[in-house]
């Protein structure tokens, strides 16, 4: 294994934590007089800095060691989530976003108000509260680890707990002060970074082969590594399954969860935030490839010898805990200078879904739950809401940062899947959000009353299919597409119980 980082890696990282600083500084001097300023950036954000932001919001230190992770192993079929995020942005953008702009709303939840009551967005609001929590706290966690093991080449838990604040003080430079316009044109500079970081790798990757661009081809076309299309019905990432609940979950990343969609509402109107998105996945297929690429490189470099003058066995592990083939090789090959580039990518890649996540659960947080409730004691200035807004940035900053310690002690010292749980409670609440907003939009059934129960069911129906639950006692295991699929029809079914409600006047 590599030796500790060298002077030169410092140095890098030395200057990209400047560059944060500097940078923080200059965006925090937004002028905030009102939560909609700090929320969403009084509708003025320009289209292209949106695009890169929801980006960057998509991405996480899990996509940055996971792409790479998913091609050695597999094939590039994992693409195939990525066009169906297309289809699910194209959807987002034609239905869902004329609908936010048309009631000028801050959060994503403000739809089911009118549409089913004041009660139904609460209830949606801390659904959504709950699952970022989890799912934020648990990819925090992965981000700390990754920096920890390059940094320190250890996993204690002082050095966890330093990466976590690493990350979370990097977000709260953004977050605190400017609001939501601060961390879109931070998550730019995230962006081109992670990107500048995995272009980096690739080419000197390319350079470590011994061999040529058709050799590298025919050699990863004759191992089957190519294959883009899976037309079985088992496969994880099947036709099948991308057409069905991969297309449901894309549809509430891009349009039902706030930490992604929060960034198309901040743009003047709803054709510049249908443009942001169409033009954010047609940025993210390539990334999404680049990285992927990066797999099938690592492929050639350790399985095939002739290509590579590696020779040792690979064992993907580090003090016990298993650990991603590109971690792997950050590790253990990376010279001086490209290691501290790396791991900056990989700061960058966690910054940008932190300091998002922040600002996406503050708004819920003041928007949907604590406004209402203030107003209705009597009149209210403006400016409270905007410092109780930062208030809450900093309380789910240490909720967050307390949730990611609380996945490092669960994983090493207890038998429970927690991690696998954490990541995944997201995806179960899309389900009951699925049921409620596709019942809102496209019926006239459900009400206040079958709200809670839809998400509530959506849930628990996924969260029964997990293979550690039913699946353990049934002996089956249905892929985690099919899951999502099951607890969206579910969800909605709840809804369709309900009698008519007609729709309230918009506000």
């Amino acid at each position: 294994m590599n030796s500790a980082f060298s002077t030169l890696d410092w140095s890098i990282f030395a200057a990209y934590f400047l560059v944060l600083i500097l940078t923080s500084v200059i965006l925090s001097q937004n002028k905030i007089a009102s939560t909609r300023d700090y929320f969403v950036g009084g509708n003025s954000v320009p289209m292209f800095a949106v695009a890169m932001s929801v980006l960057a919001t998509s991405q996480s230190a899990a996509t940055f060691l996971g792409g790479p992770e998913y091609s050695y192993g597999k094939d590039l079929t994992f693409l195939g989530f990525y066009f169906s995020a297309f289809l699910a942005v194209i959807f987002v953008a034609k239905v869902l976003i004329p609908r936010f702009y048309t009631i000028n709303a801050v959060t994503v939840y403000e739809l089911l108000e009118i549409r089913y009551g004041e009660s139904a967005k609460k209830q949606a609001g801390i659904m959504f509260l709950i699952g970022r929590l989890f799912a934020s706290g648990a990819r925090l966690y992965i981000g700390a680890l990754a920096i920890s093991m390059i940094l320190f080449l250890d996993i204690s838990a002082p050095h966890v707990a330093v990466s976590i604040a690493i990350l979370m003080l990097g977000a709260l430079a953004y977050a605190y002060f400017g609001g939501v316009k601060s961390v879109i044109f931070s998550d730019i500079i995230q962006a081109v970074t992670y990107i500048g970081a995995g272009i980096a790798v690739l080419v000197y990757l390319y350079m470590s082969l011994n061999s040529d661009m058709y050799t590298i081809y025919s050699t990863l076309e004759a191992d089957h590594k190519l294959r883009l299309l899976d037309w079985s019905l088992s496969g994880g990432f099947s036709v099948w399954a991308l057409l069905g609940g991969w297309l449901l979950l894309n549809i509430a990343a891009y349009g039902l969860d706030q930490d992604m969609t929060q960034r198309a509402l901040t743009c003047k109107n709803e054709k510049e935030a249908q443009k942001s998105l169409m033009l954010s996945i047609y940025i993210t297929i390539p990334v999404a490839t680049l990285f992927l690429f990066i797999g099938l490189l690592l492929y050639l470099f350790y399985q095939h010898t002739e290509l590579a003058s590696v020779s040792a066995e690979v064992v993907q592990k580090f003090e016990g805990e298993k650990i991603t083939i590109f971690m792997y090789y950050i590790l253990h090959e990376m010279p001086e200078g490209m290691r501290g580039l790396v791991t900056v990518g990989a700061v960058a890649a966690a910054l940008s879904s932190s300091n998002s996540v922040l600002g996406a659960m503050s708004s819920v947080a003041i928007e949907d739950l604590y406004k209402p409730w203030k107003l209705k004691q009597g009149e209210v200035e403006e400016m409270h809401f905007v410092k109780a807004g930062r208030n809450m940035v900093l309380f789910f900053a240490v909720a967050l940062s307390g949730m990611a310690m609380l996945s490092y002690y669960w994983q090493r010292y207890t038998e429970l899947p927690l991690l696998s749980f954490a990541l995944g409670v997201m995806a179960f609440a899309y389900t009951g959000l699925l049921g409620v907003f596709g019942a809102a939009i496209f019926t006239k059934r459900g009400n206040a009353t079958t709200v809670p129960l839809s998400l509530l069911g959506g849930f628990m129906t996924v969260l029964l299919l997990q293979p550690y639950i039913l699946g353990a006692v049934l002996e089956f295991k249905l892929g985690f597409a099919w899951q999502i699929l099951a607890g969206t029809v579910v969800a909605f079914g709840v809804m369709m119980m309900g009698k008519e409600n007609k729709e309230k006047e918009t506000k």
